[in-house]
């Protein structure tokens, strides 16, 4: 602080100030710009009325940001989430005791003055002409709420946060002529609701609502004269007088509100002394903001839900104009979140896998028809502490999964023959399938044919696996070299374009590239709700929709309710629906007696497929009924385990397949989501089966790991619980799609920039 002079007289800094406040604030006050009741009065004051004349008066009220709430198809609340934790109430809502306490410990001639208190305001020149400083404002609640616009309007931007609090005498002349616009526009009781609404009460509370409920978990309308001081005393300081961690001087600030109430008039004498007496009476409810607060484990979801509205144009031409919406807040958003679907899902997964295990699984549901997101659900909770994850295993990237997803193995060969069916293959097709062979070349593209110039192979699980096979059969024990022969059979073109149809693609957002090891045998990445849509076109007979969260959106401002739009799944036809029968058929197959048998369910119609990657480091299933679609992946998110001699969930494998960990996982949770709900039928064709007398080596080592060559080139697939492909990497099959390494060696940034906030990485 600047020093006096020897002499006693002010340093020149306090006479600059002095002469700064005398000129400017008692000039233009004088000149009677803002008497109570009468307003401007038009005298002129040279030099420092026309400067403040040239101030704007035109104070732009945003919007209140206020929380959002976030439900599922219910109504019932998922979570709460907000930039600032506040809900808008009207003056009558909130107690008569509570807007007395504010006016008279804030501004006791509030209903007398105008814009400016003008005793106020000449008490204060001279208090801060005396100290050189300005260390009293002689603030109205109107100059108070200015203030508190230009707080909110700022958001989290710091500086400018720091230039709406800065204590000068420019900025209180701005507030000074903003407060007289207001007066003149808003009225004393609007001022008064809009004051007690934007404030700042600690504790993350920022409005009298808000706080009521923080402090004593009740509605404003409803506070008493006690807590009302309470709450009137927080907001000069709400850090030094916050009750909940200075009980004693909380408790003095009280008072001191309800011996001024009794000053003005507001209460009597006695009833300020029976206030004095009484306890805080605190009945804190803690802050619960925020998608890891989700209720039913649907923390997940309800980040997915987040990220949708970031990054729909629906909701904003830019990301920035995205953003500004959803920390306005005062949205009201039911989701598709099925409570009993999302129950069923985080039930089974942690009966399956524990949180600690080496390995993670992730599982989402959709609606087949409606494109409906019905449960989303992963092992590793949402969270940034040991065991926990903010990556969302299920979704791509862009929505805050891994960069690439997860290598899919034989989960991908439905696709294939869904293209080999739409080419006018017959379901009976059959291919010599030996155990092991040379990948076929040339194979066609769309554009320059594969080449096999590297000498790639491919082989089943056991040698004993030896066709002819017809599809239904291969498709059952998922036969490598079958598929990798219809490939060559049709092309990569038209499986390219089934997958285009069916908008599967790798959890970055890119095409799949067109080599063997990519559409025949799932070597590249993709996530869960991918899969599950994808399956859901199957079970729709046919028609692909795109994955929805939001059902509706109500958003509230000010007083007023209005309905945004939101995005709506579109559906398109991918496959004819004699092609999508004829893939349920040769599915209902795979749970009736294939690879999938664990994962069957035996109370309705369903079928699936599952997928195993090579070294194990993957496994999936991905299953369907006419009404549910679901896919569970279970794997290392860093793709570093390989799940052999492991225990998962408690229970040891040998070897982890696709039928025997997400294959049960899938099983229990949809169990459970469709318990009392209908069960309609497949519309299943006739598929005859092979020559049931030939032996083709039955597979009689089930278990049996062959293992692989490591110093090969890592492949995609493990053939699905019985083969793996030898030596083929996404990126060396020599198509000019690259060299990305996601059939086995993964890049070291797998996870990069593909979360919300620091800590919680796998």
């Amino acid at each position: 602080m600047p020093k006096k002079r020897s002499g006693g007289g002010l340093s020149p800094t306090q006479q600059a100030a002095k002469f700064l406040g005398v000129s400017v604030l008692a000039g233009a006050v004088l000149a009677g710009i803002a008497m109570p009741a009468v307003g401007a009065l038009g005298l002129a004051a040279k030099g420092s009325v026309e400067g403040f004349d040239a101030l704007p008066a035109n104070l732009k009220t945003p919007p209140l940001s206020q929380r959002t709430t976030i439900l599922d198809t219910k109504g019932d609340t998922i979570a709460t989430v907000y930039s600032r934790d506040r809900t808008v109430v009207d003056l009558k809502n909130i107690s008569p005791y509570m807007q007395k306490a504010i006016v008279a410990i804030e501004d006791s001639r509030f209903y007398e003055h105008g814009a400016i208190d003008l005793k106020g305001v000449l008490r204060a020149l001279n208090k801060n002409a005396r100290s050189g400083e300005v260390s009293e404002g002689a603030s109205t609640l109107t100059q108070q709420y200015v203030k508190n616009v230009f707080v909110e309007e700022a958001g989290d931007d710091p500086t400018k946060v720091a230039q709406a609090t800065q204590q000068t005498i420019g900025r209180k002349i701005q507030e000074l002529k903003l407060a007289i616009q207001v007066e003149e526009e808003l009225g004393k009781k609007k001022i008064l609701e809009n004051y007690l609404n934007i404030t700042f009460f600690g504790q993350q509370a920022y409005g009298v609502e808000a706080a009521s409920q923080r402090y004593f978990s009740k509605h404003a309308k409803d506070l008493n004269i006690q807590e009302s001081a309470l709450l009137a005393g927080i907001v000069q300081s709400p850090s030094r007088y916050d009750p909940v961690n200075d009980e004693a001087e909380a408790t003095k600030r009280r008072n001191t509100v309800l011996t001024r109430m009794a000053q003005v008039g507001d209460i009597s004498q006695a009833e300020a002394a029976e206030a004095k007496q009484a306890p805080l009476g605190l009945k804190v409810s803690k802050p619960n903001n925020g998608c890891i607060t989700a209720v039913n484990s649907a923390s997940f979801f309800c980040d997915y839900v987040r990220e949708v509205f970031l990054s729909d144009p629906v909701f904003g031409k830019t990301r920035k104009d995205r953003s500004k919406v959803w920390n306005q807040g005062g949205l009201t958003i039911r989701t598709t979140l099925d409570p009993q679907a999302q129950e069923s899902v985080n039930d089974s997964l942690k009966n399956h896998v524990y949180k600690a295990d080496s390995v993670a699984a992730a599982l989402t549901m959709v609606e087949p028809g409606t494109g409906r997101i019905v449960g989303m659900g992963q092992s590793k909770p949402y969270g940034y502490g040991k065991d926990e994850t903010e990556y969302n295993y299920s979704v791509d990237a862009a929505y805050g999964g891994s960069n690439y997803g997860f290598p899919t193995g034989s989960t991908f060969k439905p696709f294939l023959a869904a293209a080999a069916l739409e080419e006018n293959v017959p379901a009976t097709k059959e291919y010599s399938s030996p155990y092991d062979m040379d990948y076929p070349s040339p194979i066609q593209t769309c554009d320059k044919p594969w080449i096999n110039d590297s000498g790639y192979r491919v082989e089943n699980e056991n040698e004993s696996e030896v066709g002819p096979y017809r599809l239904k059969e291969a498709m059952a024990k998922s036969v490598n070299t079958y598929f990798v022969q219809m490939l060559s059979d049709i092309g990569l073109c038209p499986v390219s374009t089934m997958a285009d149809k069916l908008h599967v693609h790798q959890g970055n957002g890119d095409k799949l590239p067109q080599n063997p090891s990519a559409l025949a045998l799932g070597s590249v990445g993709m996530s869960p709700l991918t899969m599950a849509s994808a399956y859901a076109t199957f079970a729709s007979r046919g028609m692909y929709c795109t994955p929805v969260a939001i059902e509706s959106i109500t958003q509230k401002v000010g007083g007023e309710q209005k309905s945004l739009e939101v995005p709506k799944s579109t559906c398109s036809r991918a496959m004819s629906e004699k092609t999508a029968d004829s893939v349920n058929t040769l599915l209902r197959g795979v749970v009736d007696s294939g690879t999938g048998k664990e994962a069957g369910l035996s109370d309705r119609d369903n079928a699936g497929k599952t997928g195993t990657t090579d070294e194990r480091k993957n496994a999936w299933f991905v299953g369907y009924t006419p009404n549910m679609s679901g896919a569970v992946w279970v794997g290392s998110a860093t793709q570093k385990v390989e799940m052999k001699n492991i225990t998962i969930g408690g229970v040891h494998h040998d070897l982890v397949f696709g039928g025997a960990v997400p294959g049960p996982i899938w099983k229990d949770a949809m169990t459970g989501a469709l318990s009392g709900k209908d069960a309609p039928s497949f519309n299943l064709v006739d598929i005859p089966d092979g020559d049931k007398n030939k032996d083709k080596g039955k597979n009689k080592n089930k278990d049996k790991d062959k293992g692989r060559d490591d110093n090969k080139p890592a492949g995609g697939d493990n053939g699905d619980d019985e083969g793996f492909i030898a030596g083929l990497s996404d990126g060396g099959a020599g198509n000019g799609n690259g060299g990305s390494d996601n059939g086995g060696g993964f890049p070291g940034n797998w996870f990069q920039g593909a979360g919300n906030g620091p800590g919680g990485r796998d």
